[in-house]
């Protein structure tokens, strides 16, 4: 789950992630129905991926792990678009 802007998403994410910007988490009951789904959170140095992973967790998702910045990540990415 990529909670970066829609912007930043564009410009290279991690394959098979979702974009849900932080400032719209509150919308993700509404594209991720089962609460139970394993969550991978990042953004690009941690912090908004920290405040969503709260908020998931309070809003009863129970499987969510904050991964930090995309720029930790080692897997594969799907480049950004020129």
């Amino acid at each position: 789950l990529d909670v970066r802007s829609p912007g930043e998403f564009t410009g290279g994410h991690v394959k098979g992630a979702i974009n849900i910007p932080v400032n719209e988490i509150n919308m993700a009951e509404t594209k991720i129905k089962d609460k139970n789904t394993p969550l991978y959170v990042y953004c690009l140095s941690g912090a908004r991926s920290g405040s969503a992973v709260s908020f998931l967790k309070s809003a009863g998702y129970t499987n969510v792990v904050n991964m930090g910045g995309i720029s930790r990540y080692s897997g594969p990415v799907v480049p950004g678009k020129k």
